[in-house]
């Protein structure tokens, strides 16, 4: 590969910003998709990586997925992440944080950053103390702001209801059985809420003392994590890391719904493909999983309350609709239909 314009995942991103400060041993990319809509806005992954090159392809995709995610939000807000190489022992000091900082503001507000995997609102709390371009803060109870978490977690529920009622024509999740890749504050958020409806939940998770706390908490079961997306069930939710949904685990899957809060899930636009060719229901990741983004931008702009960061987290399940109806119209398959009315959004259609 003789340069990052040839990364398969490099789609004439605006900005890849490489940073590095030997003292505190940082090494981070920021990536920056489009601005067309406005600050290139997306939260900050803290991952170990085991070459380089697989940070910039993630930060690649992860970027564009803002872009869509942003704009099919109806949101003023381009598409932006960063990634921070974890060492093997995810070393995280203050100093890192700062030096990562001082590279979030040289770009000038052109990128805004927030919580991601492996980021915690304590983070960017020691984010904000050197630049301003930094969403996701701590606040005070009833007003805009905090953990996007949760926010992420309810458009992920009312998306999943949303798929049901299109793939299963059904108005509720009682009596469902839910499959659940994941047992973080998304996954959590999501069985929780499907178990209250009355859904019956299975849970995996590398962290399999996480997922035993969850399936407690839920009346639900665990599954081993290489088991989870084989499982009999009425939806597969994928709620952790992306690129799960590959030519073999689409052949592989016994769910008739695929829906959940993972960005990136499918491995390559062909995966699309496949999923439709096998009656699948998917509800397309950057449109379900916005909820976080959509309570950040809120809190950012300072251009509503939870009353309305409610009401936009509330929209999804309609775009999810215009979505799989455009597909039944054209033939196309829904993450195409998604991505062409996203491209249409940031200029690129």
């Amino acid at each position: 590969m003789d340069s990052l314009w040839d990364f398969p995942d490099f789609d004439a991103h605006e900005l890849v910003h490489f940073v590095t400060d030997r003292a505190s041993g940082l090494r981070a990319v920021i990536a920056v998709h489009s601005t067309h809509l406005g600050p290139g806005a997306g939260g900050t992954r803290f991952w170990h990586y085991a070459e380089p090159g697989q940070a910039i392809a993630d930060v690649l995709r992860l970027s564009r997925g803002m872009s869509y995610k942003n704009a099919m939000a109806g949101l003023p807000l381009g598409g932006g992440k960063a990634v921070i190489l974890a060492d093997e022992r995810r070393t995280k000091t203050p100093e890192m944080l700062a030096a990562f900082a001082r590279g979030v503001d040289g770009l000038g507000g052109r990128y805004v950053t927030a919580e991601d995997v492996g980021v915690n609102v304590d983070d960017m709390v020691a984010i904000s103390r050197v630049t301003r371009y930094v969403a996701g803060l701590p606040v005070p109870d009833g007003s805009v702001g905090g953990d996007p978490g949760p926010h992420t977690s309810y458009g992920v529920y009312l998306g999943v209801k949303a798929a049901v009622k299109q793939g299963l024509g059904k108005d509720s999740l009682s009596g469902l059985h839910i499959a659940i890749q994941g047992a973080g504050s998304v996954a959590s958020g999501l069985a929780r809420r499907a178990a209250a409806d009355g859904a019956r939940i299975s849970i995996a998770d590398i962290d399999s003392a996480k997922a035993k706390a969850l399936a407690r908490d839920v009346g639900g079961e665990v599954v081993e994590t290489d088991a989870i997306m084989t499982l009999p069930a009425d939806v597969f939710s994928p709620n952790a890391l992306g690129a799960i949904l590959t030519e073999a685990s689409i052949a592989a899957l016994q769910a008739p719904i695929v829906a959940g809060g993972a960005n990136n899930q499918l491995a390559t636009a062909a995966d699309g493909d496949r999923i439709q060719a096998r009656g699948i229901t998917y509800a397309p990741d950057y449109v379900i999983n916005a909820g976080g983004i959509i309570n950040v931008s809120t809190e950012y702009l300072k251009d509503g309350d939870q009353s309305e960061v409610r009401r936009r987290i509330e929209a999804i399940p309609g775009r999810l609709r215009e979505i799989w109806a455009e597909s039944e119209a054209t033939g196309r398959n829904a993450a195409a239909v998604a991505d062409a009315m996203a491209q249409r959004l940031i200029g690129r259609g």
